[in-house]
């Protein structure tokens, strides 16, 4: 009788790396490029929302036939909570990093990552410090979670002032000083998110209710209920080249912007405040989509093309 056949299952990647992708260009190919710089196990999932450009192209060119890289394809723009859910459902990792295609990392990064959420328990997320291409921090990166009270505020007439000045009203934390050590926060950019299979598993998927934007504060504010710490680490830092796969459909954006906003305090805020509170919130949000669209109908107003940076 031969000898039984020894099967040897393929090793389990500790990261899962999740990008959902929408005519990144070269961006695409840079970012897998800079998950594959780090040393780590790790697998590539790749979620191509029915993009008409060539940034499949340039990375099957580059990455098609690397093991760990797997291409999904949509056929169609399905938004990006419902684009990542059928990313993590596909994904094998004992954690999960949702990443934009027009991020690159360091070698060391998902090291670090997951260094820190080891030495931090009851983590459930993580986040890194994200920075602009010209190197300053991005908005969104460590954030409060926005109320009833400080969306109004934020959509005030001279709202730069107000913010300057809002204290706790402000959701933004940008501009403030810079923890010394990773700390706990209420929401982080899904930019760049690090999610334990274990508390993905006890808070479930993203809305499909968001197709763009706000389905990460959402995803946030769900496992800060479910009792899991969300960190932020000040000492990663990564570059993220934010609006590349939107630029070419500013107004769209921005309508599905507002409609997250509206979609996100309505689920929240919406049984439990006032009618008039949540009347006037929704006001002051279509009102803010009114002036952002105006703004980007100015002559001048477009955004440059940025270049991937080199590696």
């Amino acid at each position: 009788m031969p000898p039984p056949r020894v099967v040897t299952l393929p090793t389990l990647p500790i990261v899962s790396v999740l990008i959902v992708n929408f005519n990144s260009g070269a961006w695409l190919a840079r970012c897998v490029d800079s998950v594959l710089a780090n040393d780590f196990p790790l697998e590539i999932l790749v979620g191509d929302n029915g993009s008409s450009d060539d940034s499949i192209a340039q990375l099957t060119a580059r990455h098609g036939q690397r093991t760990g890289c797997r291409i999904f394809f949509n056929g169609c723009n399905l938004g990006f909570a419902t684009a990542s859910n059928r990313l993590l459902a596909a994904s094998r990792g004992e954690f999960l990093l949702l990443l934009n295609p027009d991020c690159t990392i360091a070698p060391n990064t998902l090291a670090a990552m997951i260094a820190e959420f080891r030495r931090h328990p009851g983590a459930g997320m993580a986040g890194c410090l994200i920075r602009n291409l010209d190197g300053s921090e991005q908005r969104g990166c460590r954030r409060r979670i926005p109320t009833l009270e400080s969306a109004l505020y934020r959509s005030l007439p001279l709202a730069s002032y107000a913010r300057r000045s809002a204290g706790d009203l402000n959701f933004d934390l940008t501009g403030t000083p810079l923890p010394a050590a990773p700390c706990d926060v209420e929401a982080i950019s899904g930019a760049f998110m690090l999610v334990s299979r274990q508390a993905f598993e006890t808070v479930g998927p993203m809305d499909e209710g968001y197709f763009l934007h706000c389905e990460d504060l959402d995803w946030c504010l769900r496992f800060t209920r479910a009792g899991l710490r969300i960190l932020f680490v000040p000492n990663v830092e990564i570059a993220h080249g934010q609006g590349v796969c939107s630029a070419a459909r500013p107004l769209r954006v921005e309508w599905h912007k507002h409609r997250g906003m509206q979609y996100f305090y309505r689920k929240f805020y919406g049984a439990n405040n006032p009618p008039l509170e949540v009347l006037m919130t929704n006001l002051a949000i279509w009102a803010h989509f009114a002036v952002a669209c105006a703004r980007r109908l100015l002559p001048g107003s477009a955004r440059h093309h940025k270049t991937p940076p080199a590696l």
